[in-house]
């Protein structure tokens, strides 16, 4: 099972939807799809240029590690030299902290990743899992 667009884009829809309920600085959210391709993404009205990457980064390292944004995070404290080896093989595309999220099907299997950026990084998890549960799909932060 791979993420749709129909899926993709409630789950870009509900993330923001909760941003706004939560009064959050301007969210901007991608999805990946399990090879790590995007499959949608939105940056709110006041969104800062950059935050393409920054969303990207959470998700792409998310699912090219199939280990979600807080578990990197926490691997990145632990074992700094690993993090740091796996971010020069991926070309500095992996950003290790909360806000993305691990997409899993029913078996637990990765089938995507979605990354949220523009409020703190827990904040940015809290909307990202409020989007895909809204989606009807599993996260994992």
């Amino acid at each position: 099972m791979e993420v749709s667009l129909r899926k993709a884009r409630t789950i870009i829809r509900k993330t923001m939807e909760k941003g706004r309920e939560m009064e959050l600085k301007p969210l901007s959210v991608v999805v990946l799809d399990s090879g790590g391709h995007v499959i949608a993404f939105e940056r709110e009205d006041g969104a800062a240029p950059g935050r393409f990457a920054i969303a990207h980064g959470k998700a792409y390292g998310s699912v090219m590690l199939g280990m979600a944004g807080t578990a990197q995070m926490q691997r990145a404290e632990e074992q700094a030299y690993f993090m740091a080896a796996v971010n020069g093989i991926y070309g500095g595309q992996v950003v290790p902290v909360p806000g993305g999220v691990l997409l899993r099907d029913k078996k637990g299997a990765v089938i995507g990743a979605v990354g949220v950026t523009g409020d703190s990084s827990e904040n940015d998890a809290i909307a990202a899992m409020t989007g895909i549960e809204g989606a009807g799909l599993t996260g994992e932060i």
